[in-house]
């Protein structure tokens, strides 16, 4: 299982390719590391899965009901935002331009380790979503998991 935490502040080169922080690709399952999916996120980002996190994502859409409209739209959806990536010996991943459109992705990307996948963030898009007072994250926090 893969563990990914923190925050990374990182380069795109001209090609449009990303070194992944040591400790980043450290935490990637051996089976997968080099062998990884992207996909563009539900936000203006990009999302980053080892190939053993995907493929449990992959199960639960592919096993929608076909005979259901909004299913079928929900799979198309999906798959369509999907595509395997390589990790070269430079430990880059070469990120599609149509992704990097999706996540207004330039020269700066933030990543963003988010337990079992990564987020991949325009700094100035990603500095604007997180933005939450003390107070909301002890909200948060309440709403999902209780305690008092």
């Amino acid at each position: 299982m893969a563990y990914f935490t923190s925050e990374y502040e990182c380069k795109l080169d001209t090609k449009g390719r990303l070194v992944l922080p040591a400790k980043i690709k450290s935490n990637l399952p051996e089976v997968s590391t080099a062998e990884l999916v992207i996909r563009k996120g539900f936000e203006s980002n990009l999302i980053l899965y080892p190939m053993v996190e995907y493929k449990k994502i992959h199960h639960q859409y592919s096993s929608l009901n076909d005979n259901n409209p909004r299913a079928r739209k929900l799979k198309r959806l999906f798959f369509r935002s999907v595509e395997p990536v390589m990790m070269d010996s430079a430990n880059r991943i070469l990120l599609p331009k149509s992704m990097l459109a999706h996540a207004n992705l330039e020269k700066e990307v933030t990543l963003v380790g988010m337990g079992d996948y990564i987020e991949i963030w325009n700094p100035e898009a990603f500095d604007h979503s997180a933005d939450a007072d003390e107070n909301e994250y002890s909200e948060l926090d309440q709403e999902f998991f209780g305690g008092e």
